[in-house]
């Protein structure tokens, strides 16, 4: 027999009060007895009652599991691309002590939320480049997470078409099979993404991968350092203002049945996002054997609740008037 919930200390702190109550009312017996004509026979009996309901009661909450038998457990994965801005307003400093380096830490923690599925990292600029591809191997992927600057990727602008683009062509080359949950997480400041990745939305709906965007910023936004100064607008001759542009962001989401969230100071949506995507429905990507046993307490403790009610119900006499 093998025990479901073997808490020793439960049960013996459990057993310790039924004996303490129990003497305690055989001391009351003994008190009456000294008085009154009282039948012992019946007080045996209602211990030996009382005991079994008792002991059965105990062993129902140890949850007793008789005999085993093979069941068969189905492991499920899913695929998610982390598609990383990687421009010079992810420096900006609204949120402490920068967007890029608050996007660093809450990544690390995100990726450690979905150990069992394959994750990559894209990161983008003007440009895209696969930085990790998809890996169950938290090790390299929080090395590459890590690593993340703006200094890896060409700062001319943002063209958010190019990550997914690349986002969308490794999942078609990807030799694993069909896969029920593909998804990006785009995360940006929404600055800049002009027009051009419209069109690739009609693509990403029918390969079912969608995009769950995490804006990182402030509406009021802040200067970008550059070294010792601040970036420049050439426009006004005055230090660029870098803010959170959420139009985008929420745009990509919701064409494609995903979901927008927002990293700052005051609004911190991780957890919402980890959420989101723990709910989608990951491809079965292996299955095991293992050896269970069933939980048989129900009968113990239908036994033991048969047995109490039986002493509530038909209480014995032991007092002769």
């Amino acid at each position: 027999m093998i025990w479901a919930y073997p808490d020793g200390s439960l049960l013996t702190w459990l057993s310790v009060i039924f004996v303490l109550l129990y003497t305690i009312y055989l001391y009351r017996f003994y008190l009456i007895n000294r008085k009154l004509q009282v039948k012992k026979h019946r007080i045996f009996i209602k211990m030996i009652l009382r005991s079994a309901y008792f002991i059965l009661f105990l062993i129902a909450l140890a949850g007793p599991s008789i005999g085993t038998s093979m069941k068969e457990i189905k492991e499920e994965g899913k695929d998610i691309f982390l598609a990383i801005d990687l421009s010079q307003s992810m420096n900006a400093t609204d949120i402490g002590p920068s967007r890029l380096q608050r996007v660093k830490f809450e990544l690390k923690n995100l990726a450690k939320s979905f150990a069992g599925d394959r994750i990559g990292l894209i990161i983008f600029s003007s440009e895209a480049f696969v930085q990790c591809p998809l890996t169950f191997d938290q090790n390299v992927l929080q090395l590459h997470i890590d690593g993340l600057n703006t200094g890896l990727v060409p700062s001319q602008g943002t063209d958010i078409n190019a990550p997914l683009q690349m986002a969308l062509s490794k999942f078609r080359s990807d030799e694993r099979p069909e896969t029920n949950s593909r998804s990006v997480i785009l995360v940006s400041d929404g600055e800049d993404f002009g027009e051009n990745f419209r069109p690739i939305i009609s693509e990403l709906n029918d390969a079912g991968i969608k995009i769950f965007s995490l804006g990182v910023g402030t509406s009021q936004g802040s200067t970008i350092p550059r070294g010792n100064n601040v970036i420049i607008d050439p426009k006004t001759n005055q230090p660029a203002i870098s803010r959170l542009e959420t139009t985008n962001l929420k745009y990509l989401a919701a064409q494609t049945e995903g979901a927008y969230f927002e990293l700052s100071d005051e609004t911190q949506e991780i957890s919402d996002l980890i959420a989101a995507i723990d709910r989608e429905e990951g491809a079965v990507t292996g299955s095991r054997l293992v050896e269970a046993s069933a939980n048989k307490y129900f009968y113990f403790l239908f036994i033991a609740l048969g047995l109490a009610f039986l002493d509530m119900i038909f209480p014995l006499r032991t007092i002769n008037l």
